[in-house]
């Protein structure tokens, strides 16, 4: 038999359950599985800031390609409390990420030893499995687990925490004779789809919504096949964004509260049946759910038993993995329209176009200071549909999804449920580590840029190229924007005269020299007219240099972004003046019909 440490058992296990790249930071207690990482070779590991930075990178890089784990790391105490954010973030949007954690040996974990902290029973509620190994021939079964865990039903990341001798003693294992356990995945019946069909039949306006379940299902082309089976016009969720292309005949446009298109919550409005397939009814997306329900027949297909009913209880709730169930969907449906048995939705797939035609936002204005819209409006312009967008929470984010266009699944990289500041940089370099030829663009906010900036310097060092577009209001917008209910602009801005760059004024923080002295490149806009410019030779410059270029836009200090004021998708609350003419929204996805 071979004999190897535990911790070098773990790393060959990383290898065969197909683990290419890591990202982390070493340190005293997880020496020994860095030690194992490099003899074995075979993981690419990238050296990040800050633990939690890393732990985004993972949650960037798993969320980039069907299949993919990413994997952080880091030693022992503050290092595993840094990552509980990734954790929160990765379970909320379910998806699978390993973070391993290094600790002090096992015999003075209950002494208080330096950096000795129980992470497994702090990480227990935001994963899968969270575990601290104690005697090392269990280190290949708990990593074996692991993999099972993260892929099976509802995906999802795991904590394996291990103390350093653990890691250090040698334990019988065979490598060449390894095989990952399979993953479980509830799958759909027959009579479950019929019935479900059945039900859509017998409506006259119904909608699919699509939820990030069927991105990590890897479903879209089933879902796009079904709906256009059956003639369904399609509302993808955020984390569902991408679904099938934004110009596509059946799509609706987003619902919600924020993150939503005039003509998607409109349409929306006037459906009597709705398909959830991989989405969980995120409040932001409902509203009030007495609005969002009147009038409608729901079913829920979802991998995870207890989401269904966990928002309000559906009229038919079906357990499935997404793709399991979208193949037994477009089977049903095609021996269906075989026979002529399915009804015509045409003129309500027209009627939710119609709409996408004439219910636009405005975009192009030629303010100076630069109004946000613009911005959007020149990202449109700049970057093409291959495009993978980054962005996490805040005006930025709720503006760019409701102006940006996106054409294929996973080109939409978002933190949905947990939306924690400084996300979008750690997570922009691990979606460039995953794939390397894409056109990477992040989209900050200023504060959001600001809370993690230091891992610009992990793309400088490692090569990771992206585009990062930085909207500076000096403001937290979002708050700023929610303190109106309660008649205070308080605590949210972030003005100072920066007494190294008086030529900001009181937009503070110098980005273009952060960024520059963090050996990345930046370009400053004040003029709309030159933000073309600018992104194109962003784009160059990454290419050439390699590193992240960041494109800081000047905005107006105070925009207000359409939304909700009233927790009502039927009331949303338009702040700007709308487009009237189609010069007002030039890169609108249907040309404004007036």
């Amino acid at each position: 038999m071979a004999r190897m440490t535990a911790a070098r058992a773990a790393v060959e296990i990383l290898k065969r359950e197909g683990v290419t790249n890591a990202f982390g930071v070493p340190g005293a207690a997880i020496n020994p599985f860095y030690a194992a990482l490099k003899a074995s070779g075979g993981v690419n590991h990238t050296l990040a800031r800050h633990v939690e930075g890393a732990s985004h990178m993972a949650e960037g890089y798993t969320r980039t390609h069907p299949g993919n784990i990413g994997v952080c790391i880091g030693t022992s105490g503050p290092a595993g409390t840094d990552m509980i954010t990734g954790l929160y973030s990765a379970i909320g949007d379910s998806i699978p990420i390993l973070c391993i954690t290094g600790q002090a040996p096992t015999a003075v974990i209950h002494k208080e030893d330096f950096q000795a902290v129980d992470i497994a029973s702090i990480a227990k509620p935001v994963t899968k499995m969270a575990v601290t190994v104690l005697e090392a021939a269990q280190v290949p079964g708990v990593f074996q687990q692991a993999f099972h865990l993260m892929r099976s039903g509802r995906p999802g990341p795991v904590l394996i925490d291990l103390p350093i001798d653990v890691q250090l003693t040698e334990i019988e294992f065979d490598p060449e004779t390894y095989e990952p356990l399979q993953a479980y995945k509830p799958a759909a019946t027959r009579p479950q789809i019929e019935k479900a069909i059945r039900l859509l039949n017998e409506s006259e306006r119904p909608l699919i919504v699509a939820g990030g379940g069927v991105i990590n299902a890897d479903a879209a082309e089933l879902l796009v096949e079904f709906a256009e089976l059956t003639g369904t016009p399609v509302v993808p969720t955020l984390m569902g964004w991408g679904l099938l292309p934004d110009d596509h005949e059946l799509n609706a446009g987003m619902v919600g509260l924020q993150t939503s298109h005039r003509y998607g919550n409109a349409t929306f409005l006037e459906s009597d049946f709705v398909l959830g397939i991989g989405n969980r009814w995120a409040n932001r997306h409902t509203g009030k759910l007495d609005v969002y329900t009147a009038g409608r027949t729901f079913v829920h297909v979802d991998i995870e038993p207890t989401q269904i009913g966990r928002i309000f209880a559906p009229d038919y709730g079906i357990t499935s993995d997404a793709k399991a169930a979208l193949e037994l969907f477009v089977e049903v449906a095609r021996e269906l329209k075989a026979a002529g048995r399915l009804p015509d939705r045409s003129a309500w797939a027209a009627s939710a176009q119609e709409k996408k035609a004439t219910l636009q936002r405005r975009t192009h204005f030629d303010d100076i200071p630069i109004k946000p819209q613009r911005v959007y409006e020149e990202m449109n312009k700049a970057f093409g549909p291959e495009t993978r967008y980054v962005s996490t929470i805040g005006l930025s984010q709720i503006a760019g999804a409701q102006m940006l266009h996106v054409f294929k699944p996973r080109h939409w990289i978002n933190c949905g449920q947990a939306g924690p500041l400084g996300w979008t940089i750690p997570a922009a370099l691990g979606v460039a580590k995953a794939d390397p030829e894409a056109q990477v663009v992040a989209l900050s906010g200023d504060y959001d840029f600001q809370f993690m900036i230091e891992e610009l310097a992990v793309g400088a060092q490692h090569r990771i190229p992206y585009v990062h577009v930085l909207v500076n209001n000096a403001y937290l917008g979002l708050i700023r924007q929610a303190q109106r209910a309660f008649d205070i602009d308080f605590q949210v801005k972030l003005e100072f005269e920066n007494i190294n760059s008086p030529e900001l004024g009181v937009y503070g923080v110098d980005h273009v020299k952060v960024a520059e002295g963090l050996g990345c490149k930046a370009i400053r806009v004040t003029d709309p007219n030159e933000l073309g410019a600018a992104l194109e030779q962003a784009k160059k410059l990454a290419a050439e240099f390699q590193v992240p270029v960041v494109v800081e836009a000047i905005l107006e200090r105070v925009t207000n972004i359409a939304m909700s004021t009233t927790n009502d998708i039927g009331n949303v609350v338009e702040f700007e003046e709308l487009a009237t003419e189609p010069g007002h929204a030039p890169t609108s996805i249907r040309t404004l019909k007036v």
